[in-house]
């Protein structure tokens, strides 16, 4: 092998120049000054951080129970519980029950919203008879 065919920055003699000098190569990747950006993730909190309880659960039960047989007698208190939940999950962000107390909070106003309806149905259906008879 020809010492033409070797490339200049392959060498087997020491380098008498200074050895903290940074050699840049041809193709190397470009390296940039700036600090990479940083990303902020909102969690749970830290190991040591506790989280209030809420009655997000007993406001989702009583939701569900307003919507399939107890009308407004579960869904009106379910409702109450679940703005409780969600007034205390709204100061720490991602609480784990923020997402069960919006959930009892639309069941309980859609348990509300049927029993609306149905009391229109009936009264409608009352006075149509009424009018009926006379």
């Amino acid at each position: 092998m020809e010492k033409s065919d070797v490339p200049d920055w392959v060498s087997s003699e020491k380098s008498t120049e200074n050895p903290s000098e940074t050699v840049i190569l041809e193709g190397s990747p470009a390296v940039s000054n700036q600090a990479p950006e940083q990303i902020y993730v909102q969690g749970y909190g830290g190991p040591g951080m506790i989280l209030p309880q809420t009655n997000a659960v007993l406001a989702l039960v009583f939701g569900i129970l307003g919507l399939v047989m107890c009308s407004v007698c579960t869904a009106v208190p379910g409702l109450i519980l679940a703005n409780g939940a969600l007034a205390i999950t709204s100061n720490y962000p991602g609480h784990p029950d923020q997402g069960m107390a919006k959930a009892a909070q639309i069941i309980s106003w859609i348990g509300i919203g049927l029993f609306i309806l149905l009391m229109l149905f009936y009264g409608g259906l009352f006075a149509a008879l009424l009018l009926a008879d006379a």
